[in-house]
């Protein structure tokens, strides 16, 4: 259920890395928990992030959580489809990514979770 090549925080984000660019969204078990979102609001483009800030916030039909960035650095993309289409990230949250960070301390990867881990977590 969790994909083994990607690091979890505990707040149910996922972190894909692809050489100094953090790709993050939203696990399974979040998008479960928050049921059919409505809306997602993202950080812009440029933007500088420092990690455990919030970066944006998600609603949905139950609630609205806030999203926190896992790691530091610049917002180089959000995921444009999200902001017209949200319940994408229903469909298949490890597709629907949300925010592509370059990353400014790399070594903030390290205290994340691996799939194992995260998934005992939540057992």
């Amino acid at each position: 259920m969790y994909p083994n090549d990607l690091k979890y925080t505990s707040t149910h984000q996922w972190v894909r890395v692809d050489g100094n660019i953090a790709i993050i969204g939203i696990t399974q078990y979040a998008q479960e928990q928050l049921g059919e979102i409505v809306y997602i609001d993202l950080p812009r483009p440029d933007d500088d992030m420092t990690s455990g800030e919030v970066m944006g916030s998600v609603e949905s039909v139950k609630s609205i959580s806030d999203l926190y960035t896992p790691v530091s650095g610049k917002v180089i993309e959000i995921n444009e489809d999200l902001i017209d289409e949200p319940a994408k990230i229903n469909e298949d949250p490890y597709v629907a990514w949300m925010v592509k960070i370059e990353m400014s301390a790399p070594s903030e990867l390290n205290g994340m979770l691996t799939a194992v881990e995260y998934q005992s977590k939540l057992d």
